[in-house]
């Protein structure tokens, strides 16, 4: 027994024997004990690294038939859905709420509340499961729709100014659950591959081009305004359900399984391995002599010496403590998003001006936009120009080309130039300098384009600058920049609204006609 008792005293001590005042404490249970706790230790770690060696060993599981993308793309449909379906149909609220600026404020509304709901969810995405948030966005997205379709504009319970407010107040809901469910969707996917991050942002363009399609169909084929509305409010309800049962089935796929749990596995095996196999605790004699008291130790050496003038014992049997703190400590949580914006600041920069620019015209100064010949009409075509543009933009983005920080940052502030574009659109007044309907579809097809292109290349390859452990953080992280954008440019855009509000005069009338001709001879 005695050279078993030797080789464990000489594996576990720090250094060898301290001459002196020094006393070790140790025991043939207390020995057994540790040994049984470092092979329990030993084994776990060996089984997680085994089990992620052979996950690593098997071949990775197929996205057949493109099901995890096509899923993907409506997820993003998913979160743009019923924003888009309360300020496509402009006409109805022309109609409904006359000489205000409800689409300005819609917007407004929605991108403040988006700001704060993001802001919630980058803090708490380490204490809050990526289902659970993406759970209760989808609930907060389908109540207001289900709301105000069926109580606001079918049964018409509410007068104008109750239902003004009501309307604002449901965006208001929507922004918190679509923006937690968006910006819980970008960091899901960040842990999947990159083309799938590229997948989610083009179903935010699939869901305005379906938004205008619906919309034009519906006011095409019921020519009752209100009808039209109701069953076009009904569509949209329909989708977001269908986006959210899809949810629920692909997240338990063995493709993103394996995905997810490969990223977890790999953060839990590292924080395992960082964390020490062998627990002491030093304890001081109180009859010796302290000379040093304030003095600590490095490493081994430093430790024997130290022991030795202190008088002290070490015992090796201390237990090791087994609760611990789930809430992660606020200095780390920050130190750790500093990390990723030193790595991705050039992104979050690109796609913040690319919103910044877009949420100046669009879709406020846009929503304005008038013609004698045309009416409401144009407003409508513009919007599903922009929308099938910024689709078409996004499908180029999934084109592999390495753009660096710096060189996106340039092209994303080069589309300041639509700004002006689209001011010349309705000023002058009285006659605008692009008084042709072509000319702001032009534009809008232009600005969707590049808005599609430069708002998904920087979020595809932010996740790619940082390790994968930091690459939730990461989509989250851009996620914010992209919000801080849109509320930006949600705010500036109110300064078109004085130039757009009297744009309704170039379709001016003169009330006196030739009596001999019809009005429209005389004209």
């Amino acid at each position: 027994m005695q050279p078993a008792k030797k080789n464990c005293y000489r594996e576990h001590t720090p250094s060898l024997t301290p001459e002196g005042n020094v006393v070790m404490s140790f025991s043939f249970d207390s020995c057994q004990l540790e040994e049984e706790e470092l092979q329990a230790r030993a084994g776990h770690q060996a089984q997680g690294v085994l089990t992620l060696m052979e996950q690593d060993g098997n071949p990775e599981p197929m996205d057949r038939y493109h099901g995890i993308y096509f899923a993907m793309l409506l997820a993003g449909v998913g979160f743009l859905l019923p924003y888009n379906s309360f300020i496509t149909d402009v006409d109805y609220l022309h109609h409904k709420f006359p000489d205000t600026s409800i689409v300005f404020d819609m917007s407004l509304t929605y991108i403040l509340v988006a700001l704060a709901a993001v802001i919630l969810n980058n803090a708490m995405v380490e204490l809050l499961t990526t289902h659970m948030r993406i759970t209760v966005g989808y609930l907060l997205a389908l109540g207001p729709l289900i709301f105000i379709g069926i109580c606001d504009i079918w049964l018409d319970l509410f007068t104008v100014k109750q239902s003004y407010a009501i309307n604002l107040f449901a965006v208001g809901v929507v922004a918190f659950g679509c923006t937690v469910q968006q910006s819980s969707f970008y960091g899901y996917t960040g842990m999947l591959p990159k083309r799938y991050t590229q997948g989610v942002m083009t179903g935010e363009s699939t869901a305005g081009v379906i938004i205008s399609l619906s919309r034009i169909f519906t006011k095409l084929l019921l020519p009752d305004e209100k009808e039209s509305t109701v069953i076009f409010f009904l569509i949209s309800i329909s989708l977001e359900l269908m986006c959210f049962v899809l949810h629920l089935l692909v997240r338990r796929t063995r493709f993103v399984q394996y995905y997810t749990n490969k990223s977890l596995l790999k953060n839990s095996l590292m924080r395992s391995l960082s964390e020490p196999s062998i627990h002491y605790k030093v304890h001081h004699n109180t009859y010796a002599e302290d000379e040093n008291r304030g003095t600590t130790t490095e490493n081994s050496m430093e430790l024997q010496s130290d022991l030795t003038t202190r008088g002290t014992y070490v015992r090796f049997d201390v237990p090791v403590p087994k609760i611990k703190s789930c809430w992660p400590n606020f200095r780390d949580m920050m130190f750790h998003r500093y990390l990723v914006f030193q790595l991705i600041w050039a992104y979050m920069m690109s796609i913040s001006v690319t919103y910044f620019i877009t949420l100046c015209l669009f879709p406020g100064l846009v929503s304005e936009i008038r013609n004698c010949t045309m009416g409401e009409w144009l407003p409508i075509l513009i919007m599903a120009v922009f929308n099938l543009s910024d689709f078409v933009g996004k499908i180029l983005a999934a084109l592999p080309y390495d753009w660096r920080g710096i060189n996106l940052l340039i092209c994303s502030s080069m589309r300041v130039a639509f700004i002006p574009l689209f001011v010349m659109c309705v000023y002058p007044s009285e006659k605008p300098t692009f008084s042709h309907p072509a000319w702001p579809c032009i534009f809008s097809l232009l600005m969707g384009i590049t808005n599609g292109y430069f708002g998904s290349v920087p979020m595809i390859l932010a996740s790619g600058q940082v390790v994968r452990e930091q690459q939730e953080l990461a989509g989250n992280t851009m996620t914010v920049s992209y919000m801080t954008g849109l509320t930006l440019g949600s705010a500036v855009s109110y300064f078109a609204y004085s130039l757009a509000s009297t744009s309704k005069s170039i379709c001016f009338i003169p009330p006196i006609y030739n009596s001999s001709l019809p009005p429209e001879v005389s004209m």
